[in-house]
């Protein structure tokens, strides 16, 4: 970097809130907000069959890598599992612990199984755009994700009768969040994983809200075994996570606990048991706040919106 380049380290914020959280004032005086994210990729992903020229190496699970200009069909079926029967199985859970939950739909993805999106929609859930395609976007050029970007909104729209209120790419190129706000029409996005409530960014349509993922209370370490090899595994990392965010919230720093799940992963059999146990857990507790992405949303625009 020459001596008359701005350091680009100014621009991120590092400081955030600081040592002292704000009270997020949950709706009923809640010590914890829980929000579940459902990512739902299968038919978005890397393959010869949607045009690339790579097959997908990422969150396989199965531990085969990206393959140059070779379709693997062993990779899609696994995808194929997540759409085909494991968001299913996690629909049950959330159905039998009266949860509604963030659904991260991949655009291309969702169009191909309409009756999985309407499904979504008729309990209650939360139709999030996860993007058109299950994609790297640090490798796409601006006018491509500007592209996409609208392909995504149009396909949900047309699935879901209304547009998508929040945005998550989940691999984000430096122009995703610049593009969301230029689009507009977006009440958040979550392509953030700094913090654990909640926070303002300054746009260029004015105040732009960031409701920070993860990917750290995440069924992703399902993958390979690489963190949780069993549904105990799970649920002791979670039921810990959720132990001391609680334990902050009745000491008067209530937090907000995402939690994103996998159809293709958290859907397995020997793995759904882990997410019921949670379940179980959470709401045998009282002061917790079950919520989607667009509730939080929602709250932080009426409660906290800068002037």
């Amino acid at each position: 970097m020459s001596a008359y380049e701005p350091d680009p380290m100014i621009k991120r914020d590092l400081v955030g809130y600081g040592e002292t959280m704000p009270d997020p004032k949950w709706p009923g005086g809640a010590v914890i907000a829980v929000n579940f994210n459902l990512n739902v990729e299968g038919g978005g992903e890397a393959t010869l069959a949607n045009g690339d020229a790579v097959s997908e190496g990422m969150l396989n699970d199965i531990g085969v890598g990206t393959k140059i200009g070779k379709r693997v069909p062993l990779v899609e079926s696994v995808f194929e599992f997540g759409s085909r029967r494991g968001s299913w199985r996690v629909l049950e859970a959330f159905d039998r612990h009266g949860i509604k939950a963030s659904i991260l739909g991949v655009a291309r993805s969702l169009e191909q199984n309409p009756d999985l999106a309407r499904a979504f929609l008729a309990r209650g859930h939360e139709l999030v755009s996860h993007g058109y395609r299950w994609i790297d976007y640090v490798e796409v050029d601006a006018e491509t994700e500007r592209e996409h970007m609208r392909k995504a909104i149009d396909i949900l729209t047309g699935l879901a009768g209304e547009r998508p209120l929040g945005w998550m790419t989940g691999r984000p190129s430096p122009n995703t969040r610049t593009l969301i706000m230029e689009e507009g029409g977006f009440l958040y996005d979550r392509d953030s994983l700094a913090d654990e409530l909640p926070y303002w960014i300054e746009g260029p349509n004015g105040p732009h809200l960031v409701i920070p993922y993860s990917y750290e209370s995440n069924d992703n370490r399902f993958n390979e075994n690489s963190g949780f090899s069993t549904a105990d595994h799970f649920f002791q990392y979670m039921r810990d996570a959720f132990d001391t965010l609680y334990r902050e919230g009745q000491a008067g720093a209530p937090k907000l606990l995402s939690i994103g799940l996998h159809d293709r992963l958290i859907g397995r059999p020997g793995r759904i048991a882990g997410l019921h146990r949670l379940l179980d857990y959470m709401c045998a507790h009282e002061g917790v706040w079950f919520c989607r992405g667009i509730d939080v949303a929602r709250h932080w625009h009426a409660h906290f919106r800068p002037e």
